[in-house]
Order: structure tokens, then sequence, then C-alpha cells
């Protein structure tokens, strides 16, 4: 009896130091692993932090930089206060007041060139100087770089397009769809006038309230987005996975 007893102790012993040993190296593991986690960079934590639509860039650099981004960011309050003033002063008058953009253009025309015309023959009666009207040429290469982005742009939507015809992408279909009817929908609501108005006032208020309170805005719409592809995943399987698709790439094939 004293012999078992005395054999089942170092077996006890040697089976301890084992789980010893274990947890020790398990314990030596993570730390050597949360040692190498912690030399990140600021700039890898930040790569971590969701963006709103998975920018990369700063929102002045999302909207194009320049004077541009500047008045959509309020960056220069007077020149963007007399845009949004010049814009509002323009719907007012062609969508409440109900004037004419020709009837506009002819009146500013016809004053515009009817000064002009006084005072380049009147100078001479009034002593002041003939007023200094300068030659306006229209940039050639200015001209064919905007021809160009605009090409490149339509042709770009074309390809899409085709693509979704041919029905080799039905998630673009879907989008475009669903976007079409929208604007449709907007569109019984206002007049293109109204509309154009409405996108206007929509990007001088939503990127500089957008940029003031990002660390806010974004973590919800991370929220709403993993939602919504929950919803788009329980769609595919519910619907999109029992299109045949195959059968009708094959007729079109």
């Amino acid at each position: 009896m004293a012999e078992e007893i005395e054999k089942s102790v170092p077996a006890e012993e040697s089976l301890m130091e084992k789980i010893a040993e274990k947890i020790h190296h398990h314990d030596s593991s993570s730390s050597s692993e949360s040692e190498y986690e912690k030399p990140d960079s600021p700039s890898a934590v930040k790569a971590k932090i969701y963006r709103l639509f998975g920018r990369e860039k700063p929102v002045h650099k999302v909207l194009g930089g320049g004077k541009p981004a500047d008045v959509f960011l309020w960056r220069d309050k007077k020149l963007s206060a007399a845009v949004l003033g010049v814009a509002t002063a323009i719907w007012v008058l062609f969508e409440l007041v109900e004037y004419h953009l020709l009837s506009l253009l002819c009146h500013i025309s016809i004053l515009a060139l009817g000064g002009l015309f006084l005072w380049s023959n009147a100078h001479t009666f009034i002593n002041k100087t003939p007023p200094q009207i300068p030659e306006v040429h229209v940039p050639e290469e200015a001209f064919l770089t905007i021809a160009s982005s605009l090409r490149n742009e339509l042709n770009q939507a074309f390809v899409i397009l085709r693509s979704i015809a041919l029905g080799r992408d039905l998630k673009k279909f879907l989008m475009v769809v669903v976007g079409l009817w929208i604007i449709s929908v907007v569109g019984n609501w206002c007049n293109f006038l109204t509309l154009v108005y409405i996108c206007f006032v929509v990007l001088h208020t939503v990127p500089m309230m957008y940029e003031k309170h990002e660390d806010k805005v974004d973590p919800l719409a991370e929220k709403a987005m993993k939602e919504l592809q929950k919803q788009y995943l329980v769609f595919d399987e519910k619907v999109i996975s029992k299109i045949p698709i195959a059968s009708l790439k094959a007729k079109l094939g």
C-alpha cells in the first residue's frame, strides 16, 4: 500500500509539472503576441477605423480640393454664403416668380449692351474715360480638358450600362433599378430646377456637417452598412440565388 502511494505521488507531480509548463508556454506566447501587436503606429490604428463609403482621404480631397471644396466646406464663409445666396435668388426667380431663363438672359444682355453703348458714346460729354472692355477668349486647353473628362465619364457609364444589360452583374442591375425608381419618385414631387437646387443646398450643408462630426457619424454608418449587408445576404439567399442566372447567361451567350 505504501509503495502504491509512493508511485502515485511522482505521477501526480509529473502531471502538475506538465500542466504548469503548458500554462507558462501559453502565457509567454500570449505576452509575445501582445508585445508584437503593441507597436502599431497611429496611422495603422486610423486605417482600421471605418470611414463612410470606404474613403481613405479627407473630405476636402474627396470633394476635389481647391476652391470648389473650400466653398462646399465653408472654409471661406463669405464666398460660400454668396454662392448659396446667388443660387437661392436664381431658384426664387425662376420657381416662385416664374421668370423664364431665355427672357432673363435677353433682358440682362439688353441692359448690359445698352449701358456700355451709351457710355462709350457719351464719355466725351460727361468727361469720363470710355469703358475698358476686355477681350474674352475661351482657352482651348481648358475646354479640351473638360470635354475629355466628360467623354471618359460617359464612356465609363456606357460600359457599366452595357454590362448590366447583358446580365453580367445582377447586383448592379438591382442598384441601378432602385436608383432610377427613387429619382422618378423624387421627380414627381418637384421639377428639375428644384431638384438641382436641393442637391446644391445639400452639397453646401451635408459635407460641412459631416466633416465636423465624422467621428460620431462613421460608427453609426458602419452599423447601418452591416445591417444592410445582412439584409442583402438574406435577400440573396431567398430571392437572388433562386434566379436561374446560369441558364440566362447560356442563352445570351
